[in-house]
């Protein structure tokens, strides 16, 4: 008798072992202490039934949150660099504004917004994406943006358009909170009606009405740009959802209509057409911003002029610290600086297509895919607009482009897509030994 138990227990004990020496270090390190404790369980218990043992959570799943520090370094990097070239790009626009005090008027609030923005970035990427389903926040956010871009009418034109509200000597621009907010309110809406995509009255007119609010208000500041962005938003985030291409189709039919009509009846816009055709014929009135901006960007050859020492800037190229920055990007540091830009752009859509589709969710995924096509498309329409292959048209290069709202707003977007990126990296993953008896079918 005591000799079979005798062989029942090394034989216990050997399986054990052949056991430990198959897992992996963290499963032999688990399984030794069960040893132990088999071997340490007093007499008096054994043969009585015990409650379940609760599994390691090191051997349960894997949740370490890592934090997308490609993403961030090139969403930051390009912050950066962006405040350097509004310092190279408005540096004596400033003096002569001042009296000749000081460079540094518009690098400072630049470097604020930065700073803002980076913060913000932060704080955006630790807050869970998943909080912005709330009703409260989908619909209050979406009201309050109709708010303020209806308040923007209360306050006086610059350069014919009324796209800010000031305050304290302050200025925001609320069609910005536009792109992130269209892409949370059509993420939320087709999550929810995830069974009726295609149907008309309860998801079609809903996203569409939201589309029009937005950007019509957008439209009669006038802001063709942006508005076009938003509709961009719009189409990518309809067709990820599953949307039949008819229904993109019509999106697509009114943004044409809409376009041709917004040149029609707008006198200033057919100039502008006549002159994105033929820039230099127009060269000394409506094709004077295209013209210099080809000629900052030819001047700058393969290597650039240098840092600081742009030529067209010093009062030739208008607004050289805003719509047209990648004029001076082109002529200081040439094709390869411009060509790093673009690339830099290029390795962020990566970057957030792959934290898009790489969601744990619906929501993520379709969030995820609004914000990186606002800020690829803005910025391809910006380059565009320089480099005159589309007609010239006022929208900021993100990022890098002197503006509070849309720094700040961009940056916010990118933390947004980090914490989704984050969310993805942190699935729960089964440990070896159940993945093992999962696929033999037994119960663990």
């Amino acid at each position: 008798m005591r000799r079979n138990q005798a062989m029942q227990f090394f034989l216990h004990l050997r399986v054990r072992a052949s056991t430990c020496s198959r897992a992996s270090r963290k499963e032999e390190k688990f399984l030794k202490r069960q040893c132990l404790e088999s071997r340490l369980q007093p007499a008096s218990l054994k043969g009585k039934k015990q409650p379940p043992k609760v599994r390691d959570s090191k051997l349960m799943t894997s949740t370490r949150v890592r934090i997308d520090w490609f993403m961030f370094a090139i969403a930051a990097g390009l912050a950066v660099f962006g405040t350097m070239m509004v310092y190279s790009a408005s540096a004596m626009i400033s003096q002569r504004e001042t009296g000749g005090a000081s460079q540094f008027t518009y690098f400072y609030k630049q470097f604020a917004f930065t700073a803002i923005g980076l913060a913000a970035m932060f704080v955006a990427s630790r807050v869970d994406y998943r909080r912005y389903m709330a009703p409260w926040v989908v619909y209050g956010s979406l009201g309050l943006t109709v708010v303020c871009l209806v308040a923007v009418f209360a306050f006086p034109e610059i350069n014919g358009a009324s796209r800010w509200i000031r305050f304290a000597g302050l200025s925001f621009q609320p069609s910005e909170m536009a792109k992130i907010v269209l892409p949370i309110f059509l993420a939320f809406f087709l999550t929810k009606n995830e069974s009726s995509i295609g149907d008309l009255k309860s998801t079609v007119v809903p996203c569409i009405g939201a589309l029009v609010l937005l950007g019509g208000l957008i439209f009669l500041e006038p802001d063709l740009g942006t508005t076009i962005v938003l509709c961009a938003i719009f189409s990518s985030v309809y067709f990820a959802a599953g949307a039949k291409l008819l229904h993109i189709a019509s999106v697509a039919a009114m943004m044409v209509i809409g376009g041709v009509g917004a040149i029609v009846f707008a006198p200033w816009r057919v100039e502008r057409l006549m002159a994105f055709l033929d820039p230099f014929k127009h060269s000394d009135d409506a094709g004077y911003q295209v013209v210099q901006s080809l000629y900052a960007i030819g001047s700058g050859g393969v290597l650039g002029e240098g840092f600081a020492k742009g030529q067209q800037k010093l009062f030739y190229l208008p607004y050289p610290y805003s719509d047209f920055i990648f004029s001076v990007v082109g002529e200081e540091f040439g094709l390869i600086g411009t060509l790093a830009v673009v690339i830099a752009f290029g390795l962020l859509l990566w970057r957030g297509s792959r934290a898009a589709l790489m969601a744990p969710d619906r929501f993520g995924t379709l969030l995820g895919i609004g914000l990186i096509t606002g800020i690829i498309v803005q910025a391809l329409f910006n380059i565009s607009v320089v480099t005159s292959i589309l007609p010239a048209k006022g929208i900021p290069l993100p990022f890098i482009s002197y503006g509070g709202s849309s720094v700040i707003i961009t940056l916010v977007a990118v933390g947004i897509l980090l914490n989704i990126s984050q969310a993805s990296s942190a699935k729960i993953e089964p440990a070896n030994d159940e993945v093992v008896h999962r696929k033999k079918g037994r119960k663990v």
